[in-house]
């Protein structure tokens, strides 16, 4: 008995880029004896056999039904728009990586009925592939280029080399196409200048590029006694600031103790003058109480001699002292005002 079939079966596997577009086929030949109505079916088969397969497009009673997947809603169609013509093939447009999966295709006519399964897988191709350096760039030491890309479906494969020259790596670099390391050994002045990265795989590709600048060691010993050196002046400088301000510190201090510090335990000494002044008085007021005949022992006291500061001392220690004549001061000089000193004649008056 003869039904259906599928026609579409030279190709199971299909390989695209995220973003493109791809035709699942499916075309078909019914046969005299299939009298029923045709319904194309296209079925999602998830990689998880817990899960129930979804329906994602339809083809029933001459209408078609494309509002069961979501996740395809507006990027899935039939490739002919009236598939009863035997081609029930699908477009799938605007591809994601969760595209990725097997899809069947399903015709039905009674008393025929055919399948078929199509395996899809949506690569990513690399994106913001990024170069750097690793290890210092001095002469005679390891240095390694890497290579990675933020984006991009496995197998991902790199391959390094110079942009200018013969475009040859040195002799000494060791690759790894899986990882994208360049490692370039003891290396020298020579392996100075510009390297390229291409990251591919089957559905493209992407390129950084990275500049490699090798330079003569650094002196780091100089470095290190330069830096003491200085570092040795500085803190010299710094404590002759430091001496140099506390000096001036004491010193401006000990002048202000100088200029202001008052002995309240010392009196001032006496003045000539006051000493003159009260030695006058207290001979007034015994001259004011003198009578005749007492007048005759102070006729023999020489009042016209006025003791100084330093006899009034002694005197006052040693009361058996006689004082030495001395020369009567000058009393204008020293503020005082004259006294008339009354003196007894021959005959016994007071003049």
């Amino acid at each position: 008995t003869r039904s259906l079939s599928i026609t579409s079966a030279d190709q199971s596997t299909f390989e695209k880029a995220q973003g493109e577009k791809v035709t699942l086929p499916c075309t078909f030949v019914l046969s005299e004896e299939d009298e029923g109505p045709l319904d194309i079916e296209w079925v999602l088969i998830p990689a998880d056999n817990q899960k129930k397969e979804q329906i994602i497009i339809m083809y029933a009673v001459d209408r078609i039904y494309n509002h069961y997947y979501a996740a395809m809603t507006g990027r899935m169609q039939f490739t002919n728009p009236d598939p009863r013509s035997g081609d029930g093939s699908l477009d799938i447009l605007n591809l994601k990586s969760a595209d990725t999966g097997t899809y069947q295709c399903k015709v039905k006519k009674a008393p025929g009925v055919q399948s078929q399964k199509i395996q899809l897988t949506v690569l990513v191709k690399p994106a913001r592939t990024k170069c750097s350096i690793e290890g210092s760039q001095e002469i005679g030491n390891d240095v390694i280029l890497k290579c990675a890309s933020q984006e991009g479906s496995p197998l991902l494969s790199y391959d390094w080399r110079r942009v200018v020259g013969t475009k040859q790596l040195p002799v000494t670099s060791m690759l790894n196409k899986n990882t994208g390391e360049l490692l370039l050994k003891n290396a020298s002045q020579d392996y100075s200048g510009t390297y390229s990265c291409v990251a591919s795989n089957r559905v493209g590709t992407d390129e950084c590029f990275v500049e490699l600048n090798v330079t003569p060691p650094i002196n780091t010993a100089g470095i290190i006694a330069g830096a003491i050196v200085g570092t040795l002046l500085g803190l010299f400088l710094l404590a002759f600031l430091v001496f140099c301000c506390c000096k001036k510190h004491r010193e401006k201090k000990y002048e202000k103790e100088v200029h202001h510090d008052i002995r309240e335990d010392v009196p001032p000494p006496k003045s000539r003058s006051s000493t003159a002044r009260s030695y006058i008085g207290s001979n007034r007021s015994s001259l004011g109480s003198m009578s005749p005949s007492n007048m005759e022992g102070y006729t023999k006291t020489p009042y016209s001699q006025v003791p100084s500061e330093d006899f009034e001392r002694t005197t006052g220690q040693n009361p058996n002292f006689a004082p030495s004549k001395v020369a009567a001061p000058n009393l204008s000089r020293m503020g005082a005002v004259p006294v008339m000193i009354p003196a007894q004649s021959k005959d016994g008056s007071i003049v």
